[in-house]
């Protein structure tokens, strides 16, 4: 049998691009080809398509408001439908910051202006007013509950860490189940003590950093749940994670 090929597909990498959000996409294809794995990359824009049948994995970073609103409308007529298919379909799907926001059900700016979702995540935002304090620093957060892909009733707790910088509070809809527990920094809405969101194979959260290759355990955890969809029983080799390992603990220390 032929070597796995792991398929990304990256939305709108120019106009939501904010804080390196990119490193994620050269995280993943670290992983991958260190293990022997194949990995193909599509970048999507204004006006392609998207089809969602060509994903194991779709990933999308974060913008600041006047490129979510460029964005916005082009997502709903070209992509939204798809990507909601691939969702349901379990395709795992990565959404950080500006587009955590996007995917829920609305995002209503400082100027009182609402941009419809995507309608993924059951949530919305909302940001309080430009006189508003923006919730930004360093975060540190535990996973919550157990991660889909190790077909086990739960895991050893597993910390992520990284960077927030968001004006918009994001609030979850009752029942729905926050990606992690907040220990240090902000989160969805600096109140809650929730930070992100989990729906099937999907993950929003605030956090850049990268957030992927400072968190090599949910980095992983993405990739083998992306190709156990399609290949089934597909056992990731283990990998010299030193560098990352580091990065890791020195964000540990820069918590607030």
């Amino acid at each position: 049998m032929s070597a796995p090929t792991l398929r990304v597909v990256h939305l709108y990498p120019r106009l939501m691009n904010i804080y390196g959000d990119r490193g994620n996409i050269m995280c993943l294809r670290h992983r991958c080809e260190a293990r022997g794995i194949g990995f193909e990359l599509t970048e999507l824009g204004i006006g392609d398509r998207f089809d969602s049948a060509a994903a194991d994995l779709i990933f999308a970073g974060g913008a600041q408001d006047r490129e979510q609103r460029n964005v916005v409308e082009d997502l709903l007529a070209t992509k939204a439908d798809a990507v909601r298919e691939a969702v349901e379909a379990a395709v795992v799907l990565l959404a950080v910051c500006g587009a955590y926001q996007l995917f829920g059900r609305f995002y209503r700016e400082a100027t009182g202006m609402e941009l419809p979702g995507v309608g993924i995540f059951d949530l919305h935002t909302e940001h309080p007013g430009e006189k508003a304090k923006r919730l930004i620093g360093n975060i540190v957060a535990e996973l919550v509950g157990p991660l889909p892909s190790s077909g086990q009733g739960g895991h050893p707790p597993i910390t992520i860490v990284g960077f927030e910088n968001h004006g918009g509070r994001t609030y979850l809809a009752p029942g729905v189940r926050p990606l992690a527990k907040v220990r240090s920094g902000h989160g969805n809405n600096g109140r809650d003590g929730a930070e992100g969101a989990v729906y099937r194979n999907a993950y929003g959260t605030y956090i850049h950093g990268s957030l992927l290759p400072k968190n090599p355990a949910f980095a992983d955890h993405l990739i083998g749940l992306a190709l156990r969809r399609r290949y089934g029983d597909v056992e990731l080799a283990r990998i010299d994670n030193r560098a990352e390992e580091l990065a890791h603990r020195a964000a540990l220390r820069l918590r607030p």
